[in-house]
Protein backbone atom coordinates (compact mmCIF):
# COMPACT_ATOMS: atom_id res chain seq x y z
CA UNK A 1 0.00 0.00 0.00
CA UNK A 2 1.57 3.32 -0.91
CA UNK A 3 2.41 5.80 1.75
CA UNK A 4 0.12 8.42 2.52
CA UNK A 5 1.28 12.15 2.56
CA UNK A 6 -0.61 15.61 3.30
CA UNK A 7 -0.53 18.19 -0.31
CA UNK A 8 2.09 19.91 2.04
CA UNK A 9 4.17 17.29 1.57
CA UNK A 10 3.15 16.53 -1.78
CA UNK A 11 4.18 20.03 -2.96
CA UNK A 12 7.87 19.61 -1.51
CA UNK A 13 8.08 16.31 -3.58
CA UNK A 14 6.96 17.70 -6.33
CA UNK A 15 9.26 21.01 -6.20
CA UNK A 16 11.88 18.53 -5.38
CA UNK A 17 11.05 16.54 -8.65
CA UNK A 18 11.36 19.67 -11.02
CA UNK A 19 14.86 20.53 -9.64
CA UNK A 20 13.81 23.34 -7.62
CA UNK A 21 17.07 24.22 -5.48
CA UNK A 22 15.81 27.53 -3.75
CA UNK A 23 12.64 29.52 -2.90
CA UNK A 24 12.16 32.99 -1.64
CA UNK A 25 9.01 33.22 0.28
CA UNK A 26 6.97 35.12 3.20
CA UNK A 27 4.66 32.47 5.64
CA UNK A 28 1.77 33.10 6.37
CA UNK A 29 -2.00 31.93 7.99
CA UNK A 30 -3.30 30.04 4.42
CA UNK A 31 0.03 28.50 3.80
CA UNK A 32 0.81 27.36 7.00
CA UNK A 33 0.87 23.69 6.38
CA UNK A 34 2.86 24.24 3.29
CA UNK A 35 5.47 25.81 5.46
CA UNK A 36 5.47 23.32 8.63
CA UNK A 37 6.19 20.75 5.65
CA UNK A 38 9.10 23.01 4.62
CA UNK A 39 10.69 22.77 7.19
CA UNK A 40 12.23 19.46 6.80
CA UNK A 41 13.10 20.14 3.52
CA UNK A 42 15.76 22.85 4.85
CA UNK A 43 17.08 21.35 6.94
CA UNK A 44 18.95 17.44 8.19
CA UNK A 45 18.86 14.53 5.89
CA UNK A 46 16.02 15.67 4.01
CA UNK A 47 16.98 19.43 3.28
CA UNK A 48 16.19 20.11 -0.67
CA UNK A 49 15.81 23.82 -0.92
CA UNK A 50 17.15 27.04 0.25
CA UNK A 51 14.42 29.63 1.99
CA UNK A 52 15.25 32.75 1.54
CA UNK A 53 12.92 35.11 3.68
CA UNK A 54 12.43 38.60 2.02
CA UNK A 55 10.44 41.05 3.94
CA UNK A 56 7.63 41.84 1.32
CA UNK A 57 5.61 39.53 -1.00
CA UNK A 58 6.69 41.46 -3.84
CA UNK A 59 10.40 41.01 -3.23
CA UNK A 60 9.78 37.59 -3.78
CA UNK A 61 8.47 37.67 -6.91
CA UNK A 62 11.48 39.82 -8.03
CA UNK A 63 14.06 37.43 -6.32
CA UNK A 64 12.43 34.53 -8.26
CA UNK A 65 12.82 36.72 -11.69
CA UNK A 66 16.25 37.46 -11.10
CA UNK A 67 17.32 34.57 -9.88
CA UNK A 68 16.17 32.84 -13.25
CA UNK A 69 17.20 35.58 -15.65
CA UNK A 70 20.93 34.71 -14.45
CA UNK A 71 20.53 30.89 -13.98
CA UNK A 72 17.96 30.01 -16.82
CA UNK A 73 16.20 28.06 -14.71
CA UNK A 74 12.53 28.84 -13.03
CA UNK A 75 12.36 30.69 -10.05
CA UNK A 76 9.68 30.08 -7.27
CA UNK A 77 8.08 32.19 -4.87
CA UNK A 78 5.82 31.13 -2.15
CA UNK A 79 3.31 33.46 0.02
CA UNK A 80 0.21 33.28 2.11
CA UNK A 81 -3.43 34.14 0.47
CA UNK A 82 -4.74 37.82 0.07
CA UNK A 83 -2.64 40.50 0.62
CA UNK A 84 0.59 38.22 0.41
CA UNK A 85 -1.17 37.00 -3.33
CA UNK A 86 -2.14 40.68 -4.25
CA UNK A 87 1.32 42.13 -3.66
CA UNK A 88 3.42 39.55 -5.68
CA UNK A 89 1.30 40.51 -8.76
CA UNK A 90 3.35 43.26 -9.89
CA UNK A 91 5.82 40.92 -10.17
CA UNK A 92 3.96 38.75 -11.94
CA UNK A 93 3.16 41.30 -14.56
CA UNK A 94 7.05 41.85 -14.96
CA UNK A 95 7.58 38.49 -15.52
CA UNK A 96 5.03 38.20 -17.95
CA UNK A 97 5.89 41.11 -19.95
CA UNK A 98 10.00 40.32 -20.03
CA UNK A 99 9.60 36.90 -20.64
CA UNK A 100 10.86 35.48 -16.93
CA UNK A 101 10.07 31.87 -15.94
CA UNK A 102 8.82 31.66 -12.50
CA UNK A 103 5.93 29.87 -10.63
CA UNK A 104 4.66 31.87 -7.63
CA UNK A 105 2.42 29.32 -5.12
CA UNK A 106 -0.30 31.01 -2.73
CA UNK A 107 -1.97 29.82 -0.29
CA UNK A 108 -5.98 30.16 -0.19
CA UNK A 109 -9.03 29.54 2.26
CA UNK A 110 -10.54 26.42 2.07
CA UNK A 111 -12.81 26.08 -1.32
CA UNK A 112 -15.51 25.31 1.48
CA UNK A 113 -15.28 29.19 2.12
CA UNK A 114 -14.88 30.50 -1.08
CA UNK A 115 -17.41 33.17 -2.30
CA UNK A 116 -17.90 33.94 1.43
CA UNK A 117 -15.43 36.78 1.87
CA UNK A 118 -13.67 34.66 4.53
CA UNK A 119 -10.43 36.58 6.13
CA UNK A 120 -7.81 37.07 2.95
CA UNK A 121 -9.56 35.53 0.57
CA UNK A 122 -8.70 36.75 -3.02
CA UNK A 123 -9.94 35.56 -6.19
CA UNK A 124 -6.11 35.16 -7.62
CA UNK A 125 -6.95 32.77 -10.55
CA UNK A 126 -9.29 35.36 -11.78
CA UNK A 127 -7.09 38.50 -10.61
CA UNK A 128 -3.27 36.44 -12.51
CA UNK A 129 -5.15 35.25 -15.62
CA UNK A 130 -4.64 38.46 -17.70
CA UNK A 131 -1.03 39.20 -16.66
CA UNK A 132 0.42 35.08 -16.55
CA UNK A 133 0.46 31.85 -18.75
CA UNK A 134 -1.21 30.11 -16.57
CA UNK A 135 -3.36 30.48 -13.60
CA UNK A 136 -4.86 27.55 -11.66
CA UNK A 137 -6.81 26.74 -8.42
CA UNK A 138 -5.22 22.90 -6.91
CA UNK A 139 -8.39 22.22 -5.32
CA UNK A 140 -7.28 18.87 -4.06
CA UNK A 141 -4.43 17.24 -3.03
CA UNK A 142 -4.74 14.67 -6.10
CA UNK A 143 -3.84 17.23 -8.17
CA UNK A 144 -0.95 18.57 -6.83
CA UNK A 145 1.57 16.49 -8.91
CA UNK A 146 0.03 17.41 -12.00
CA UNK A 147 -0.53 20.76 -11.32
CA UNK A 148 3.23 21.30 -10.37
CA UNK A 149 4.42 19.82 -13.50
CA UNK A 150 2.35 21.50 -15.79
CA UNK A 151 3.46 24.94 -13.78
CA UNK A 152 6.89 23.90 -14.63
CA UNK A 153 6.54 22.74 -17.81
CA UNK A 154 4.51 25.70 -19.33
CA UNK A 155 6.48 28.39 -17.49
CA UNK A 156 9.73 27.51 -18.70
CA UNK A 157 9.20 26.31 -22.20
CA UNK A 158 8.17 28.13 -25.78
CA UNK A 159 8.00 31.76 -24.56
CA UNK A 160 9.05 31.98 -20.74
CA UNK A 161 7.27 33.69 -18.64
CA UNK A 162 5.48 33.14 -15.20
CA UNK A 163 2.87 30.94 -13.85
CA UNK A 164 0.53 31.17 -10.77
CA UNK A 165 -0.41 28.47 -8.58
CA UNK A 166 -3.68 29.30 -6.18
CA UNK A 167 -3.59 26.02 -3.05
CA UNK A 168 -6.16 26.29 -1.06
CA UNK A 169 -5.76 25.37 2.38
CA UNK A 170 -8.01 21.98 2.45
CA UNK A 171 -6.14 20.98 -0.36
CA UNK A 172 -2.58 21.33 1.82
CA UNK A 173 -3.81 19.12 4.38
CA UNK A 174 -5.70 16.64 2.91
CA UNK A 175 -4.06 13.17 2.31
CA UNK A 176 -2.70 11.84 -1.25
CA UNK A 177 -0.95 8.27 -2.27
CA UNK A 178 1.84 10.51 -4.41
CA UNK A 179 3.22 9.62 -7.68
CA UNK A 180 5.19 12.32 -9.39
CA UNK A 181 3.96 13.50 -12.80
CA UNK A 182 5.88 14.89 -15.58
CA UNK A 183 3.91 16.90 -18.13
CA UNK A 184 5.77 17.76 -21.02
CA UNK A 185 2.61 17.86 -23.69
CA UNK A 186 -0.57 20.42 -23.25
CA UNK A 187 -3.34 19.93 -25.53
CA UNK A 188 -3.44 23.26 -27.98
CA UNK A 189 -0.48 24.48 -26.16
CA UNK A 190 2.44 24.90 -28.88
CA UNK A 191 5.48 25.99 -27.18
CA UNK A 192 7.80 25.30 -30.08
CA UNK A 193 5.90 26.10 -33.22
CA UNK A 194 6.94 23.72 -36.53
CA UNK A 195 9.47 25.90 -38.82
CA UNK A 196 8.27 27.08 -42.47
CA UNK A 197 11.00 26.20 -44.95
CA UNK A 198 9.65 28.17 -47.18
CA UNK A 199 9.79 31.48 -44.64
CA UNK A 200 13.55 30.26 -43.62
CA UNK A 201 14.45 30.36 -47.49
CA UNK A 202 12.62 33.90 -47.99
CA UNK A 203 14.52 35.48 -45.67
CA UNK A 204 17.64 34.00 -47.03
CA UNK A 205 16.86 35.35 -50.06
CA UNK A 206 16.15 38.71 -48.46
CA UNK A 207 19.59 38.99 -46.82
CA UNK A 208 21.47 37.38 -49.71
CA UNK A 209 20.21 40.45 -51.78
CA UNK A 210 20.48 43.06 -49.21
CA UNK A 211 23.50 46.06 -49.25
CA UNK A 212 22.26 47.05 -45.90
CA UNK A 213 21.89 44.35 -43.54
CA UNK A 214 20.86 45.48 -39.82
CA UNK A 215 19.54 42.96 -36.91
CA UNK A 216 17.79 44.03 -33.93
CA UNK A 217 18.93 41.67 -31.18
CA UNK A 218 16.29 40.99 -28.19
CA UNK A 219 16.23 38.26 -25.18
CA UNK A 220 14.76 35.77 -26.87
CA UNK A 221 18.10 34.58 -28.04
CA UNK A 222 19.07 34.08 -24.32
CA UNK A 223 16.18 32.66 -23.58
CA UNK A 224 16.61 30.16 -26.52
CA UNK A 225 20.51 29.74 -25.33
CA UNK A 226 21.08 30.64 -28.91
CA UNK A 227 24.25 33.04 -28.58
CA UNK A 228 26.63 30.70 -30.77
CA UNK A 229 24.23 30.34 -33.35
CA UNK A 230 23.46 34.26 -33.51
CA UNK A 231 27.05 35.18 -33.83
CA UNK A 232 27.19 32.12 -36.54
CA UNK A 233 24.33 33.49 -38.25
CA UNK A 234 25.87 37.42 -38.38
CA UNK A 235 29.54 36.45 -39.20
CA UNK A 236 28.56 34.78 -42.51
CA UNK A 237 26.70 37.71 -43.70
CA UNK A 238 28.65 40.51 -41.96
CA UNK A 239 25.55 41.70 -40.37
CA UNK A 240 25.96 44.38 -37.93
CA UNK A 241 23.53 44.37 -34.87
CA UNK A 242 22.03 46.23 -32.12
CA UNK A 243 20.96 44.76 -29.55
CA UNK A 244 17.77 46.06 -27.34
CA UNK A 245 18.25 46.38 -23.41
CA UNK A 246 17.51 43.16 -22.11
CA UNK A 247 18.80 41.42 -24.56
CA UNK A 248 22.03 43.43 -24.10
CA UNK A 249 24.72 40.74 -23.16
CA UNK A 250 23.25 37.81 -25.79
CA UNK A 251 26.14 39.30 -28.29
CA UNK A 252 29.30 40.40 -26.31
CA UNK A 253 29.71 44.18 -25.99
CA UNK A 254 33.32 43.75 -27.77
CA UNK A 255 31.64 41.84 -30.71
CA UNK A 256 33.34 43.27 -34.19
CA UNK A 257 29.30 43.14 -35.48
CA UNK A 258 28.03 44.64 -32.12
CA UNK A 259 27.00 48.78 -33.41
CA UNK A 260 25.08 49.70 -29.86
CA UNK A 261 22.15 49.67 -28.02
CA UNK A 262 19.02 50.30 -29.37
CA UNK A 263 15.83 52.41 -28.14
CA UNK A 264 15.11 55.45 -26.82
CA UNK A 265 18.45 56.27 -24.67
CA UNK A 266 20.34 53.80 -27.10
CA UNK A 267 24.01 54.49 -28.89
CA UNK A 268 23.01 57.12 -31.80
CA UNK A 269 24.45 55.40 -35.13
CA UNK A 270 22.85 52.45 -34.65
CA UNK A 271 19.17 54.12 -34.18
CA UNK A 272 19.65 56.45 -37.21
CA UNK A 273 20.77 53.43 -38.95
CA UNK A 274 17.07 51.70 -38.98
CA UNK A 275 15.77 54.31 -41.03
CA UNK A 276 18.62 53.44 -43.71
CA UNK A 277 18.54 49.71 -43.89
CA UNK A 278 17.07 47.60 -46.54
CA UNK A 279 16.70 44.72 -44.64
CA UNK A 280 15.64 44.46 -40.86
CA UNK A 281 15.77 41.48 -39.02
CA UNK A 282 14.60 41.04 -35.62
CA UNK A 283 15.25 38.15 -33.59
CA UNK A 284 13.54 37.32 -30.75
CA UNK A 285 12.63 41.29 -30.03
CA UNK A 286 8.52 42.25 -29.83
CA UNK A 287 9.24 45.91 -31.02
CA UNK A 288 8.99 47.91 -27.82
CA UNK A 289 7.26 51.37 -28.76
CA UNK A 290 10.84 52.62 -26.71
CA UNK A 291 12.56 51.12 -29.80
CA UNK A 292 10.82 52.14 -32.71
CA UNK A 293 9.81 55.54 -31.86
CA UNK A 294 6.64 57.12 -33.90
CA UNK A 295 5.35 53.63 -35.53
CA UNK A 296 4.22 55.80 -38.64
CA UNK A 297 7.66 56.46 -39.57
CA UNK A 298 9.81 53.73 -38.69
CA UNK A 299 11.92 51.94 -41.06
CA UNK A 300 9.54 52.44 -44.20
CA UNK A 301 12.51 51.70 -46.28
CA UNK A 302 13.39 48.59 -45.12
CA UNK A 303 12.31 44.65 -45.59
CA UNK A 304 11.45 43.44 -42.44
CA UNK A 305 11.76 39.85 -41.15
CA UNK A 306 10.61 39.13 -37.92
CA UNK A 307 12.22 35.68 -36.00
CA UNK A 308 10.08 34.98 -33.04
CA UNK A 309 8.75 32.03 -31.05
CA UNK A 310 5.71 33.87 -30.51
CA UNK A 311 3.55 34.12 -33.36
CA UNK A 312 1.12 36.78 -31.73
CA UNK A 313 4.19 39.03 -31.95
CA UNK A 314 4.61 39.19 -35.50
CA UNK A 315 2.64 42.10 -37.25
CA UNK A 316 1.33 43.26 -33.58
CA UNK A 317 3.43 46.80 -33.79
CA UNK A 318 5.86 46.32 -37.05
CA UNK A 319 4.56 44.93 -40.44
CA UNK A 320 7.11 41.48 -41.13
CA UNK A 321 7.32 41.04 -44.93
CA UNK A 322 8.96 37.71 -43.70
CA UNK A 323 8.02 35.99 -40.08
CA UNK A 324 10.16 33.26 -39.35
CA UNK A 325 8.04 31.58 -36.58
CA UNK A 326 9.97 28.72 -34.47
CA UNK A 327 12.52 28.64 -30.99
CA UNK A 328 15.59 30.92 -32.76
CA UNK A 329 18.13 28.26 -31.67
CA UNK A 330 16.52 26.44 -34.29
CA UNK A 331 15.63 29.05 -37.10
CA UNK A 332 19.23 31.03 -36.75
CA UNK A 333 21.09 28.26 -37.88
CA UNK A 334 18.36 27.45 -40.36
CA UNK A 335 18.46 30.62 -42.35
CA UNK A 336 22.84 30.84 -41.79
CA UNK A 337 22.75 27.21 -44.18
CA UNK A 338 21.35 29.00 -46.51
CA UNK A 339 23.60 32.67 -46.16
CA UNK A 340 26.10 33.53 -48.86
CA UNK A 341 29.12 34.97 -47.36
CA UNK A 342 29.29 38.42 -47.48
CA UNK A 343 31.16 41.60 -46.70
CA UNK A 344 29.28 44.91 -46.06
CA UNK A 345 32.13 46.67 -44.69
CA UNK A 346 31.25 49.96 -46.53
CA UNK A 347 28.06 49.50 -44.86
CA UNK A 348 29.71 48.70 -41.45
CA UNK A 349 31.96 51.31 -41.71
CA UNK A 350 29.31 54.02 -42.26
CA UNK A 351 28.24 53.81 -38.54
CA UNK A 352 31.76 55.14 -37.66
CA UNK A 353 31.32 59.08 -37.98
CA UNK A 354 27.77 58.89 -36.36
CA UNK A 355 29.85 56.88 -33.60
CA UNK A 356 32.69 59.35 -33.16
CA UNK A 357 29.45 62.23 -32.69
CA UNK A 358 28.20 60.27 -29.73
CA UNK A 359 31.42 59.64 -28.66
CA UNK A 360 32.49 62.93 -28.54
CA UNK A 361 28.95 64.75 -27.99
CA UNK A 362 28.03 62.40 -25.39
CA UNK A 363 29.92 59.62 -23.88
CA UNK A 364 33.35 61.30 -23.47
CA UNK A 365 31.33 64.19 -21.38
CA UNK A 366 29.77 61.44 -19.65
CA UNK A 367 32.19 58.61 -17.78
CA UNK A 368 35.04 61.43 -18.39
CA UNK A 369 34.24 64.44 -16.76
CA UNK A 370 36.18 67.12 -16.11
CA UNK A 371 34.96 69.29 -13.25
CA UNK A 372 31.84 69.61 -11.24
CA UNK A 373 30.12 67.07 -9.49
CA UNK A 374 29.89 63.19 -9.77
CA UNK A 375 27.62 61.80 -12.70
CA UNK A 376 26.15 58.71 -13.27
CA UNK A 377 28.03 57.63 -16.46
CA UNK A 378 31.41 57.81 -14.50
CA UNK A 379 30.16 55.91 -11.69
CA UNK A 380 29.03 53.06 -13.90
CA UNK A 381 32.31 53.17 -15.66
CA UNK A 382 34.28 53.17 -13.13
CA UNK A 383 32.53 49.68 -11.88
CA UNK A 384 32.04 48.33 -15.04
CA UNK A 385 36.56 48.91 -15.82
CA UNK A 386 37.06 47.57 -11.58
CA UNK A 387 34.88 44.49 -12.31
CA UNK A 388 36.26 43.69 -15.78
CA UNK A 389 33.25 42.63 -17.62
CA UNK A 390 32.79 39.63 -15.21
CA UNK A 391 30.20 40.91 -13.06
CA UNK A 392 26.24 40.74 -13.78
CA UNK A 393 24.48 43.68 -14.29
CA UNK A 394 21.12 44.54 -12.02
CA UNK A 395 18.98 47.67 -11.79
CA UNK A 396 16.46 49.60 -10.52
CA UNK A 397 14.46 51.80 -13.01
CA UNK A 398 15.08 55.17 -13.96
CA UNK A 399 18.00 57.16 -15.16
CA UNK A 400 20.54 54.52 -12.90
CA UNK A 401 18.79 51.84 -15.64
CA UNK A 402 19.50 53.88 -18.78
CA UNK A 403 23.09 54.83 -17.40
CA UNK A 404 24.31 51.80 -16.61
CA UNK A 405 22.48 49.64 -19.58
CA UNK A 406 24.53 52.14 -21.42
CA UNK A 407 28.06 52.26 -19.71
CA UNK A 408 28.28 48.48 -18.65
CA UNK A 409 30.36 45.91 -20.28
CA UNK A 410 28.54 42.41 -21.42
CA UNK A 411 31.26 39.80 -22.75
CA UNK A 412 29.80 37.10 -21.00
CA UNK A 413 26.18 36.07 -21.56
CA UNK A 414 23.50 36.26 -18.62
CA UNK A 415 24.93 39.60 -17.27
CA UNK A 416 21.41 41.68 -17.48
CA UNK A 417 19.02 41.79 -15.07
CA UNK A 418 16.23 44.45 -15.00
CA UNK A 419 12.79 45.52 -15.71
CA UNK A 420 12.11 45.88 -19.23
CA UNK A 421 8.28 46.35 -20.05
CA UNK A 422 7.07 46.94 -16.72
CA UNK A 423 9.72 49.67 -15.59
CA UNK A 424 8.77 48.29 -11.77
CA UNK A 425 10.86 50.28 -9.82
CA UNK A 426 11.83 48.48 -6.36
CA UNK A 427 12.82 45.70 -8.57
CA UNK A 428 16.38 45.99 -8.18
CA UNK A 429 17.98 44.91 -4.56
CA UNK A 430 15.23 42.13 -4.32
CA UNK A 431 15.94 40.91 -8.05
CA UNK A 432 19.93 41.71 -7.08
CA UNK A 433 19.47 38.69 -3.93
CA UNK A 434 18.24 36.22 -6.58
CA UNK A 435 20.75 36.56 -8.90
CA UNK A 436 23.17 35.72 -6.16
CA UNK A 437 21.41 32.68 -5.46
CA UNK A 438 21.02 31.87 -9.30
CA UNK A 439 25.03 32.67 -10.42
CA UNK A 440 26.65 32.30 -6.69
CA UNK A 441 30.35 32.14 -8.63
CA UNK A 442 29.61 35.69 -9.92
CA UNK A 443 30.11 39.42 -8.61
CA UNK A 444 26.60 40.82 -8.74
CA UNK A 445 26.16 44.73 -8.84
CA UNK A 446 23.16 46.72 -8.42
CA UNK A 447 22.46 50.24 -9.33
CA UNK A 448 19.64 51.95 -8.02
CA UNK A 449 18.35 55.54 -7.73
CA UNK A 450 17.71 57.30 -4.02
CA UNK A 451 13.87 56.75 -5.51
CA UNK A 452 14.05 52.83 -6.75
CA UNK A 453 16.22 52.07 -3.49
CA UNK A 454 13.62 53.42 -1.07
CA UNK A 455 10.81 51.28 -2.61
CA UNK A 456 12.43 48.07 -1.70
CA UNK A 457 14.80 49.33 1.38
CA UNK A 458 13.15 46.39 3.83
CA UNK A 459 14.83 43.98 1.57
CA UNK A 460 17.51 45.07 3.18
CA UNK A 461 16.49 42.97 6.18
CA UNK A 462 16.69 40.38 3.68
CA UNK A 463 20.46 41.01 2.64
CA UNK A 464 21.27 41.26 6.21
CA UNK A 465 19.42 37.62 7.23
CA UNK A 466 21.01 35.75 4.25
CA UNK A 467 24.81 37.66 3.60
CA UNK A 468 23.90 38.06 -0.26
CA UNK A 469 26.85 39.49 -1.74
CA UNK A 470 25.07 42.64 -3.39
CA UNK A 471 27.47 45.13 -4.26
CA UNK A 472 24.54 48.01 -4.23
CA UNK A 473 25.67 51.41 -6.12
CA UNK A 474 23.00 54.52 -4.81
CA UNK A 475 22.79 57.17 -7.24
CA UNK A 476 21.72 60.27 -5.33
CA UNK A 477 20.66 62.79 -7.06
CA UNK A 478 17.43 63.64 -4.85
CA UNK A 479 15.66 63.54 -7.15
CA UNK A 480 12.98 61.05 -9.06
CA UNK A 481 16.00 61.92 -11.72
CA UNK A 482 14.25 60.23 -14.72
CA UNK A 483 10.77 62.15 -14.51
CA UNK A 484 13.08 65.52 -13.30
CA UNK A 485 14.20 64.86 -16.31
CA UNK A 486 11.10 64.59 -19.03
CA UNK A 487 9.99 67.78 -16.66
CA UNK A 488 12.41 69.79 -17.60
CA UNK A 489 12.29 69.20 -21.88
CA UNK A 490 8.87 68.46 -22.08
CA UNK A 491 6.96 70.44 -19.33
CA UNK A 492 8.57 73.82 -18.93
CA UNK A 493 11.01 72.28 -16.20
CA UNK A 494 7.74 72.51 -13.92
CA UNK A 495 9.78 69.52 -11.08
CA UNK A 496 6.26 68.87 -9.58
CA UNK A 497 6.26 66.24 -6.85
CA UNK A 498 9.87 65.32 -8.03
CA UNK A 499 12.71 66.36 -5.41
CA UNK A 500 12.78 63.39 -2.68
CA UNK A 501 13.69 64.71 1.00
CA UNK A 502 16.30 61.68 1.59
CA UNK A 503 17.04 60.11 4.78
CA UNK A 504 20.74 59.47 6.15
CA UNK A 505 21.51 56.20 4.12
CA UNK A 506 24.86 55.92 6.44
CA UNK A 507 22.46 55.46 9.08
CA UNK A 508 20.28 52.96 7.78
CA UNK A 509 22.86 50.68 6.50
CA UNK A 510 24.37 50.94 9.80
CA UNK A 511 21.24 49.48 11.43
CA UNK A 512 21.53 46.70 8.76
CA UNK A 513 25.05 45.50 9.83
CA UNK A 514 25.96 46.41 6.04
CA UNK A 515 29.17 48.21 5.15
CA UNK A 516 28.83 51.68 3.79
CA UNK A 517 30.77 54.28 2.28
CA UNK A 518 29.97 57.76 0.87
CA UNK A 519 31.88 59.06 -2.60
CA UNK A 520 31.57 63.11 -3.09
CA UNK A 521 34.50 63.68 -4.95
CA UNK A 522 35.58 62.63 -8.12
CA UNK A 523 39.18 61.63 -6.88
CA UNK A 524 37.76 59.35 -4.22
CA UNK A 525 35.99 57.02 -6.80
CA UNK A 526 38.26 54.22 -7.78
CA UNK A 527 39.36 53.45 -4.53
CA UNK A 528 36.08 53.52 -2.98
CA UNK A 529 34.89 51.17 -6.32
CA UNK A 530 38.11 48.97 -5.11
CA UNK A 531 36.92 49.16 -1.62
CA UNK A 532 33.08 48.00 -2.24
CA UNK A 533 34.27 45.23 -4.58
CA UNK A 534 36.82 43.34 -2.51
CA UNK A 535 34.96 43.79 1.13
CA UNK A 536 33.12 40.18 0.98
CA UNK A 537 29.52 40.10 1.22
CA UNK A 538 26.77 43.03 0.92
CA UNK A 539 28.02 46.57 0.50
CA UNK A 540 26.55 49.86 0.16
CA UNK A 541 27.90 52.39 -2.05
CA UNK A 542 26.47 55.82 -2.40
CA UNK A 543 27.67 58.57 -4.31
CA UNK A 544 25.88 62.08 -4.70
CA UNK A 545 25.40 62.65 -7.78
CA UNK A 546 24.68 66.07 -9.73
CA UNK A 547 21.10 67.13 -9.59
CA UNK A 548 20.38 67.62 -13.10
CA UNK A 549 22.44 64.83 -14.81
CA UNK A 550 20.45 64.05 -18.17
CA UNK A 551 20.78 60.90 -20.41
CA UNK A 552 21.50 61.20 -23.26
CA UNK A 553 20.88 60.58 -26.43
CA UNK A 554 16.86 60.78 -26.26
CA UNK A 555 14.56 60.01 -29.00
CA UNK A 556 11.65 62.46 -27.56
CA UNK A 557 8.55 60.15 -26.84
CA UNK A 558 6.46 59.70 -29.71
CA UNK A 559 8.85 61.27 -31.71
CA UNK A 560 10.81 59.34 -34.81
CA UNK A 561 13.55 57.65 -34.22
CA UNK A 562 15.97 60.16 -36.11
CA UNK A 563 14.47 62.96 -34.25
CA UNK A 564 17.37 61.83 -31.82
CA UNK A 565 18.91 64.41 -29.50
CA UNK A 566 22.68 64.62 -28.57
CA UNK A 567 22.04 67.42 -26.08
CA UNK A 568 19.61 69.36 -24.42
CA UNK A 569 18.78 72.65 -25.61
CA UNK A 570 17.41 75.87 -23.84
Amino acid sequence: MAEKITGSEALMRALQYEGVKTIFGYPGGSIMPVYDALYDYTRGEKKAFDHILVRHEQGATHAAEGYARVSGQVGCAIVTSGPGATNTLTGVADAMLDSTPIVVIAGQVPISALGTDFFQEVDLVGVAQPISKWSYQIRHAEDVAWAVSRAFYIARSGRPGPVVLDFPKNAQTELVDFKPERVDFVRSYVPYPKLDADAVRAAAELINQSKKPLALVGQGVELGNAQDELQAFLEKADIPAGRTMLGLSALPSTHPLNVGMLGMHGNYAVNLKEQECDVLIAIGMRFSDRVTGSLKTYAKQAKVIHLDIDRSEINKNVKADVAVVGDCKESLPAITALLQKNDHREWRDSFKPLDEKERVKVIEPAIHPKEGPLLMGEVVNAVAEATQGDAVLVTDVGQNQLFATRYFKYPKRRSICISGGLGTMGYGMPAAIGATFGTPDRTVVCFMGDGGFQMCIEELGTIMEHQSPVKMILMNNNYLGNVRQWQDMFWNRRKSFTRMLNPCYELIAKGYGIPYSCVTERSELKDAVAKMLNTDGPYIMECAILEDDNVLPMTPPGKNVDDMLLEVKG
